[in-house]
């Protein structure tokens, strides 16, 4: 299957909570249609709160959010949900089906598909995370990490052109990152634009092509995967809680530059 991904955008974003908590200022940026960005920062940096604009789940308080190049405003959450889907962090919040078929099956279903088309998708996405054995399983009979899977299976059926997973990779052990980065590399592939937040920098690393860093509710780097794990960065990464990839700093204490990923690592020791 092969579509068209959409770009999103913001322009100087600033969101503030009823209860005055302000939680993103002046955030700007533009994700082009078609590629693989990761959103990373400390918690309560304003990545989920900024994601959750692109679906209208929140609504700015300041500047615009535009999907596909056309001002969201006030379109309806359910226009927007043909767009963009989002996987959230807690599966919990989005399961609510009596078995995992249905689970899947129940966001394609609300905007219109129907019949073959419609099992077609749900089948797709079940055996992408794996999970096509356990179709007529509960939701609930599966483990925390099956059911992050499940969440992401329900927004794959979607087929949103512009897919967003917060922290894909809790809870799953190192086959579980292995099928989401290969996932994310299939979405790809497909043509969808992929957003990700993750506290996982390897992950970030190997999968994704460009970060975005927040801090306090700013966006203060925006840049390839080599320039912002690169040793110039360190500083501003652990001014937000977090550190570049192992093989990043082994590279730099090495001396063989950014060697944010595996691969830029091994590539390094060769040419040494």
């Amino acid at each position: 299957m092969t579509m068209t991904g959409i770009e999103l955008a913001t322009e100087n974003l600033g969101f503030v909570y009823p209860d005055g908590t302000r939680a993103l200022s002046e955030v700007s940026l533009s994700i082009a249609a078609g590629t693989r960005v990761a959103i990373i920062g400390q918690n309560g940096s304003g990545k989920s709160t900024l994601v959750r604009h692109f679906n209208g789940l929140l609504r700015a308080t300041e500047g615009r959010v535009l999907v596909d190049g056309r001002a969201v405003g006030r379109t309806h959450v359910a226009d927007l949900a043909r767009l963009v889907g989002i996987s959230f962090q807690n599966p919990d919040r989005q399961i609510f089906s009596a078995n995992v078929r249905s689970e899947v099956s129940f966001g394609p279903r609300n905007i219109g598909v129907r019949g073959t088309e419609l099992e077609q998708r749900v089948q797709r996405a079940l055996a992408q995370v794996g999970l096509f054995d356990y179709a007529d399983a509960n939701p609930y009979d599966l483990g925390f990490s099956e059911r992050k899977l499940l969440a992401l299976a329900s927004v794959i059926a979607m087929g949103t052109p512009a897919i967003v997973l917060d922290e894909p990779t809790t809870g799953q052990d190192a086959d579980g990152v292995a099928r989401v980065k290969r996932i994310v590399g299939e979405l790809a592939d497909e043509g969808r634009t992929v957003v990700a937040i993750s506290h996982d920098m390897s992950f970030v690393a190997e999968t994704f092509e460009r970060v975005l860093v927040m801090r306090d509710g700013r966006l203060i780097s925006d840049g390839s995967v080599a320039d912002v794990f690169g040793e110039p960065n360190w500083g501003l990464l652990e001014s937000t809680f977090l550190e570049p990839p192992l093989v990043a700093r082994l590279g730099a204490r090495l001396g063989l530059g950014s060697t944010p990923t595996t691969a830029s690592f091994v590539a390094g020791l060769q040419t040494k």
